[in-house]
């Protein structure tokens, strides 16, 4: 086993990280990555309704910048961890719209095939390794990938995402004790949008500022405002410099929810004044107003790019359309990465055991007389 690393002095703030300077083509490519995030939830939820989507559907929706800011942060060797709502990180990491479209119908043309579906894109080429529907099930999976570029003595880092809710199971604090006391090259992203499912974080979470539980495990950590993708980017930035320095971070951004927990939510949870908040503080308008005030993008551009992007999308639900549909005799192809002797095929309502031959059968095949 790693041995266990000195004590570290432990950094945990709330404060807004020192502002970067990013170009105005970089800008740009933030608005538009945040744009096509909030299109392609919008169609996701309308294909929905229209029951061309099955199983359930989570949205990143109010989490546009957070998703943005934290994937540019990365380098194309580190890997991603994702919980079930899990599309906009999908596509920030690149992932094609047509994939992932093709995935939410269950079609053969989908990142994963047609048989992830929404919580269960995953994607060797992008080091998009899987959402996940327990809540939960990311974390250790992703100690453990840090453990073997660790073990390797590799470069690559790797960001673990999560809910706030996640916060209080048994495998956060497992995960984030270990690759404290092992220096694992890992940032854990708590996504707070203030609710876990309908439950707030200040009834559910005794310490509701999450980003101080990393101090019980000298662990570096910070909060950021998840409403503005700059900011999230630059904090990332120093999250990742740490872990590839071997000392694990912990970061929480503080981001948004316009909607239910998945699309068959109606939130009825939440106040008028609330849903107001939500809606006044839309990442996607209130970043595309800064950089109309900075002169980076004119209101036609704007609208120009709106237009492109919700053809686009257009398109990848018409390329999801035209997809078929997988086999079901493909439908163990996946399960394991290499052959497994013995791997049970069976589908529901098929025998666990052959059944015996009858007799009438043995007569007729010539072994009875």
């Amino acid at each position: 086993m790693p041995p266990a690393r000195t004590a570290r002095t432990t950094k945990t703030t709330a404060s807004r990280p020192r502002q970067s300077s990013p170009s105005d083509e970089q800008l740009r490519a933030l608005h538009r990555q945040m744009v096509l995030i909030r299109r392609f939830e919008e169609r996701a939820a309308r294909a929905y309704a229209e029951a061309k989507v099955g199983g359930y559907c989570h949205l990143n929706l109010g989490e546009e910048a957070t998703v943005v800011g934290l994937m540019a942060a990365l380098e194309k060797s580190d890997y991603v961890y994702a919980n079930y709502r899990e599309h906009g990180y999908a596509l920030a990491r690149g992932i094609s719209p047509e994939r992932a479209m093709a995935e939410l119908y269950g079609r053969t043309d989908g990142v994963s095939r047609g048989w992830g579906g929404s919580m269960h894109m995953f994607d060797l080429d992008s080091r998009f390794m899987g959402g996940y529907g327990i809540v939960g099930g990311q974390i250790p999976l992703a100690t453990g990938t840090a453990l073997a570029i660790d073990y390797r003595g590799g470069t690559e880092a790797v960001m673990c995402l999560m809910g706030d809710g996640t916060t209080n199971i048994g495998a956060f604090h497992e995960s984030l004790n270990i690759a404290a006391l092992w220096g694992l090259p890992i940032v854990y992203v708590v996504n707070n949008n203030g609710l876990g499912m309908g439950t707030t974080v200040e009834q559910s979470s005794a310490e509701p500022e999450l980003y101080k539980r990393a101090s019980s495990y000298r662990m570096a950590s910070a909060r950021v405002d998840g409403g503005d993708p700059v900011a999230v980017l630059d904090a990332a930035r120093i999250a990742l410099a740490s872990a590839r320095a071997g000392r694990p971070y912990l970061l929480e951004t503080m981001t948004g929810r316009m909607k239910g927990h998945s699309v068959v939510d109606p939130a009825r949870y939440r106040s008028e004044d609330e849903r107001a908040a939500a809606r006044a503080a839309d990442p996607v308008a209130n970043f595309a107003a800064s950089l109309r005030e900075r002169g980076v993008l004119g209101e036609g551009e704007i609208e120009k790019i709106d237009a492109e992007i919700t053809a686009d999308v257009a398109a990848a639900a018409a390329f999801a359309d035209a997809s078929p549909e997988p086999d079901v005799s493909t439908l163990f192809d996946y399960t394991y990465a290499t052959p497994v002797p013995n791997d049970s095929r069976r589908l529901p309502g098929h025998a666990l055991f052959p059944a015996p031959p009858r007799p009438h059968d043995l007569v007729s095949a010539g072994g009875v007389r």
